[in-house]
C-alpha cells in the first residue's frame, strides 16, 4: 500500500510540530474548535511510534475522524491559518497512507497513560516534588492564592480584592515556570459588563520533570487534557508531577503541579470560566524582571485605569438596580434588594464575595454569576493557607510601584505573549 517507516515518522512528525504551531496562530474566534480537533487525533494515534501495513485501517479511521471533526468547525474557523494547515496535513497523509475518504470513524479517545503510571513514580526525582525537596531544618514553604471570577473580580497573592473591567487579553501569572493568560468579553453587546471566556496556562520544561505543556479552556469547552491530548507531564522521568483531574466533566478541572508546588482550579459557571491557584510565595516571585511585571495581575492586581469602584457603582445605583438583562432565555431584573436577598442564599456572610455577587447580579442579570461567587469562596477555603483570611471585608483600590496600563492600550501583553 506504499507505507513504510518514512510515512509513518512524516505523519507523526506533522501531528507533534502541530500543537505548536496551534499555540502560535490561535483560533481566530473563541467558536473555532481546531484545537479539540487535533487533541482527539493526536490522542487516537498517539501509541505507535511508526506506522506499519498492519496499522493502516486504524490510522485511516483516526484520520477520517479527524477530517469530519474539521468540517464540522469549517464555518466557524475561515481564515485560520491553525484550520487551514491541518485540512491540508489531513489530505496529504490520506494520500501517502493510502486512506479512502469513505469508510468508519471512530469515538475519540484520550491517551491513556503506560501501566504503573496512575500514581506518582516512587523512584521520581525528588526535585520533582517541591515539599520533598525542603530539608527538614528548612523552613515550610510559605503559600499564597490568586482567583479570578465574574464580572471579573480579581483576588490577588497578597490579598488584594479589586473589580477590574480588563476586556481582551491579559497575563494573570507570568513567571519562571508558568505563564497565565485569560481573555475577557462583554457580558453583553455594548456592556462594560466582561467575564472570562477563555484561559490558556503554559507550563514550561523543568529539568527531568515535565516537557513544555499547553493547556486551554473556552466557553463550553473545559478539557480534562492538555492541548496534545496528554494528562500528564511527558515523557520525563518526573512526568507525573504534572497531572490534570477531571472532578465534574465539562465543568471542574484541578491540575497539580506538584515540583513546583502549585495547585490550578479551572471551572466553567454559566458560560464563563473562573480560575483559582495555590502557589509556593518562591515560585510567585520568581521572575527575571520584578519591576517590569506591571501587568502580572495576580501579583500587581489591575492597573488604576482598570480598576471598578464598587461603593461608587452602588451609590449611582442606589436601590433602583440596573436594567440589565440576564441570558436571552431567561432575562432578570434586579434591584439591590432583590440582588442582595438571591446572593444570600449561597453566600450568607456580607463579605467582599457576598458584595460581588451583588454587583454582578445588578450588571448582568445573569443569576450563575451567584454561583461563580459561591465556588470562587469555595476554592479559597480549600487553597488559602491562612484560614484567618478566608473572608475579605475591604475592596483594594491602589496602584502599586509600575503597575500602570499604557494609555490607549490596555490589552498590551508581556515579551512572550507578544511573541506568540
Amino acid at each position: 500500500m506504499g507505507m513504510g517507516r518514512r510515512a509513518g515518522s512524516t505523519a507523526l512528525g506533522f501531528f507533534q510540530i502541530l500543537p505548536v504551531f496551534l499555540c502560535i496562530f490561535p483560533a481566530a474566534t473563541s467558536q473555532c474548535k481546531i484545537l479539540k480537533c487535533n487533541s482527539e487525533f493526536w490522542a487516537a494515534t498517539s501509541g505507535s511510534h511508526h506506522l506499519g501495513t498492519e496499522e493502516a485501517p486504524e490510522f485511516c479511521t483516526a484520520l477520517r475522524t479527524y477530517a469530519h471533526c474539521t468540517r464540522r468547525t469549517a464555518r466557524t474557523c475561515r481564515g485560520d491559518l491553525a484550520y487551514h494547515s491541518a485540512v491540508h496535513g489531513i489530505d496529504d497523509l490520506m494520500v501517502q497512507h493510502n486512506c479512502s475518504k469513505d469508510g468508519p470513524t471512530s469515538q475519540p479517545r484520550l491517551r491513556t497513560l503506560p501501566p504503573g503510571d496512575s500514581q506518582e513514580r516512587s523512584d521520581s526525582p525528588e526535585i520533582c516534588h517541591y515539599e520533598k525537596s525542603f530539608h527538614k531544618h528548612s523552613a515550610p514553604p510559605n503559600y499564597t492564592h490568586c482567583g479570578l471570577f465574574g464580572d471579573p473580580h480579581l483576588r490577588t497573592f497578597t490579598d488584594s480584592f479589586q473589580t477590574c473591567k480588563v476586556q481582551g487579553a491579559w497575563p494573570l501569572i507570568d513567571n519562571n515556570y508558568l505563564n497565565v493568560q485569560v481573555t475577557n468579553t462583554p457580558v453583553l453587546p455594548g456592556s462594560s459588563a466582561t467575564a472570562t471566556t477563555k484561559l490558556t496556562i503554559i507550563f514550561k520544561s523543568f529539568q527531568e520533570c515535565v516537557d513544555q505543556k499547553v493547556y486551554q479552556a473556552e466557553m463550553d469547552e473545559l478539557p480534562a487534557a492538555f492541548a496534545d491530548g496528554s494528562k500528564n507531564g511527558g515523557d520525563k522521568h518526573g512526568a507525573n508531577s504534572l497531572k490534570i483531574t477531571e472532578k465534574v466533566s465539562g465543568q471542574h478541572i484541578e491540575i497539580q503541579a506538584k515540583y513546583i508546588g502549585t495547585t490550578i482550579v479551572v471551572r466553567q459557571v454559566g458560560r464563563y470560566l473562573t480560575f483559582a491557584v495555590r502557589m509556593p510565595e518562591e515560585v510567585v516571585n520568581a521572575v527575571e524582571d520584578r519591576d517590569n511585571q506591571g501587568l502580572y495581575l495576580c501579583l500587581r492586581g489591575c492597573p488604576l485605569n482598570q480598576q471598578i469602584d464598587f461603593k461608587t457603582f452602588r451609590s449611582a445605583q442606589g436601590t433602583e438596580g440596573l436594567a440589565g438583562k440576564g441570558p436571552l432565555t431567561s432575562p432578570e431584573f434586579f434591584t439591590y434588594e432583590t440582588a442582595m436577598a438571591k446572593c444570600r442564599e449561597k453566600l450568607p456572610v456580607e463579605d467582599l464575595y457576598f458584595q460581588s455577587c451583588v454587583f454582578d447580579l445588578l450588571t448582568t442579570g445573569d443569576v450563575n454569576f451567584t454561583l461563580a461567587a459561591y465556588y470562587a469562596f469555595e476554592d479559597v477555603k480549600m487553597l488559602h493557607s491562612n484560614k484567618d483570611k478566608l473572608h475579605l471585608y475591604e475592596r483594594t483600590r491602589e496602584l502599586s510601584p509600575g503597575n500602570t496600563a499604557p494609555s490607549g492600550h490596555p490589552r498590551a501583553l508581556p515579551a512572550l505573549w507578544v511573541a506568540l
